[in-house]
C-alpha cells in the first residue's frame, strides 16, 4: 500500500513538473497575430527603350502570425500571407496602366499574392532583424516558388517595420511586357518589385 501511494505521488510530481514546462514555455514563445497598418506601399520599377517607368499601390494587405518571446519580439513565423488588387496599381499615364492590365489579365486574375510556407527570422540587434520567407508567388494566375527577404524594425509601439525588393522576369509569369504607343515604347521584361509595410497585432 505505501509502496503504491508513493508511486502514485512521483506520479504526481511528474506531472506537474511536466505541466509548469509547458507552460513556462508556452509564456516564453507564444504565437501572435498580425495585420498590415494602412495598405502594404508598393512600387513596380522597370525599364523601357524611352525611360525608366513606375507603377505603385498602397492598397495591399498583409495578415501573418509570429512567434513571440516574452519581450514580444518575433522569433518566429508560421503564417504570411500577402494580397493586393492588380488594378491598384497605378503610373502616371492611363495608357500606361491599361496596357499593364491587359498584360495581366487583370479581368481574369484580379489579384497578385503571395503565400509563405517557411521563414526564418535572423536577429541584427535589439530591434532589427531579417525575415526570409520561401513561398509562393502568384502573378496573372501563373505561381511560382520564390524566396523573399526583409528587413524588419521593432517600433517602440511594438508595431513592426518591413522594407525590401525582389526582381523578377514578367515573362516567367506569361505576362508579355506592355508597350505604349503604337508599339514604339516597349518595356523590358525585368522588374524590381519594392515593399514597405509596417504589421501591427490584433
Amino acid at each position: 500500500m505505501k509502496h503504491s501511494t508513493a508511486h502514485t505521488s512521483i506520479s504526481i510530481m511528474i506531472a506537474g513538473a511536466l505541466f509548469s514546462l509547458l507552460a513556462f514555455s508556452a509564456s516564453v514563445n507564444a504565437q501572435t497575430k498580425y495585420q498590415s497598418a494602412g495598405g502594404v506601399k508598393l512600387v513596380i520599377e522597370g525599364t523601357s527603350n524611352i525611360h525608366d517607368w513606375d507603377m505603385s499601390s498602397d492598397k495591399g494587405t498583409v495578415t501573418a502570425v509570429f512567434v513571440v518571446n516574452h519581450s514580444g519580439v518575433p522569433t518566429g513565423l508560421s503564417v504570411l500571407n500577402f494580397t493586393v488588387p492588380a488594378e491598384s496599381l497605378k503610373s502616371e499615364h492611363k495608357a500606361m496602366d491599361k496596357n499593364t492590365y491587359k498584360a495581366l489579365g487583370t479581368d481574369k486574375y484580379n489579384d497578385i499574392s503571395f503565400i509563405a510556407s517557411s521563414a526564418t527570422i535572423k536577429p541584427v540587434n535589439a530591434s532589427n532583424y531579417i525575415l526570409v520567407a520561401k513561398g509562393k508567388l502568384t502573378i496573372s494566375g501563373v505561381t511560382k516558388e520564390v524566396v523573399l527577404t526583409a528587413n524588419g524594425t521593432m517600433n517602440p509601439d511594438k508595431s513592426i517595420t518591413y522594407t525590401g525588393s525582389y526582381q523578377l522576369k514578367m515573362t516567367d509569369y506569361n505576362v508579355k511586357p506592355p508597350t505604349a504607343v503604337l508599339g514604339t515604347i516597349r518595356t523590358g521584361d525585368g522588374i524590381t518589385v519594392k515593399f514597405n509595410l509596417v504589421l501591427k497585432s490584433i
